[in-house]
């Protein structure tokens, strides 16, 4: 028998329970449920003294006058959750929600979690460093479209999901952590084999072994819960520990990573291949490319490793090739170039830069100030010359 759309009945998928019809040819049910409830259980979930987040503790924060919060849904599926989450469930005030009703086109904006396209939030943040008199929030979080991605926010400061950062804080408490390629096969892999708990990628993608998917809120409520922690025997008291205090506290600890990436898009796929190959051929040579980085701009560490990264899964034995071309310096800075995208039609190039530094006196630099030396060795790639850009298209 062929079952077609007349023969099915019609379904109110706004209300929550289990329906059931007799249908064309043998019964069946269809059960509409709220998947806000199941992933709030995941969240505070308490089974044998296990626990995820402790929702006791971030109610209290919210609760707290010393600590004003800010969620950013960009019009995305985190809409449906944040105020269930947020304000339900943790007590957050409404007015702390950003545009958190989903819409098909992203209420014309683009569900990118940056400082570029959130702009709401960082108003709101005023990370514009504005002359308004009201006070910026003390945390600030954005989603992008599908709710995988997020931005965290302080008021004076913003983290990054992932960079070198995480290998130095792992090696120095003797945790085992990986570097993997872009694709959340490779940390599924690794948590399925027992591995590791806790993933993290550039593009503002974090998340732990709950499920096999990056996931923005609970990066948020991670945030949440370390600000909770750090404040939890003194929310009465004049002085909250912030982002900024924590983040300084890390730096003080582990060193500062600045951290940017630029994105040039819609390039020419040959050109942007073209410029990949350049890069590749001069890697053979490490004195020829640390005599033309120094022609280019002197006061930068030497490169000790230029390579194509290349990932050896150590659970299925996979080998995944031409991963991204990258330049590690010295001092445990780096210059790393990814394509993404490369169709017939265009192409994404991806260039991350990070400047390692430790010691009080260079920490808490202004990151464009820190970072400037990098930048400019940038013009190592020729990428004016091969894409004719002289910027990229986005910043993050």
């Amino acid at each position: 028998m062929v079952v077609t759309d007349k023969d099915l009945p019609d379904v109110d998928i706004s209300v929550v329970g289990l329906t059931s019809f007799s249908g064309p040819d043998v019964p069946f049910d269809v059960d509409v449920f709220d998947s806000s409830v199941h992933y709030i259980k995941l969240m505070n979930y308490r089974h044998h003294f296990r626990t995820i987040f402790d929702f006791e503790a971030i109610k209290k924060l919210l609760a707290s006058q010393k600590f004003t919060f800010c969620y950013d849904a960009l019009h995305g599926v985190a809409g449906a959750y944040a105020r269930h989450i947020f304000v339900e469930e943790l007590g957050a005030d409404e007015s702390s929600l950003l545009n958190c009703v989903p819409k098909e086109d992203f209420g014309g904006g683009h569900p990118d979690p940056s400082l570029t396209y959130a702009k709401e939030l960082v108003e709101r943040m005023d990370l514009g460093k504005s002359s308004s008199n009201v006070e910026p929030p003390e945390f600030g979080a954005a989603a992008d479209g599908d709710a995988d991605r997020n931005m965290i926010l302080g008021k004076s400061c913003r983290s990054m999901p992932i960079s070198a950062a995480f290998d130095v804080v792992a090696k120095n408490l003797n945790l085992k952590f990986f570097e993997v390629p872009t694709g959340r096969k490779f940390f599924g892999n690794l948590m399925d084999a027992g591995m590791c708990s806790i993933c993290g990628e550039e593009s503002f993608g974090t998340g732990s072994d709950h499920i096999r998917e990056k996931d923005g809120i609970w990066a948020v409520l991670a945030w949440l819960s370390i600000i909770a922690f750090k404040n939890k025997d003194d929310l009465g008291g004049d002085k909250l520990v912030s982002v900024e205090d924590i983040v300084r506290q890390h730096w003080a600890t582990y060193g500062c990573h600045y951290y940017t990436r630029y994105d040039y898009e819609n390039v020419g796929a040959g050109a942007a291949k073209e410029l990949m190959a350049n890069l590749g051929s001069m890697q053979s040579s490490l004195s020829d490319v640390n005599k033309l980085i120094k022609e280019i701009q002197s006061d930068v560490s030497e490169v000790v490793v230029a390579d194509e990264f290349e990932y050896k899964d150590p659970v299925d034995g996979s080998v995944s090739k031409h991963q991204g071309i990258q330049y590690l310096f010295g001092d445990g800075s780096r210059l790393v170039f990814r394509l993404s995208g490369t169709g017939s039609v265009g192409a994404t190039i991806r260039v991350y830069i990070e400047q390692y530094e430790k010691g009080s006196s260079k920490t808490g630099r202004d990151s464009q100030d820190a970072l400037a030396p990098l930048v400019v060795a940038l013009k190592l790639s020729k990428m004016q010359e091969y894409t004719g850009r002289s910027a990229p298209t986005v910043i993050t």
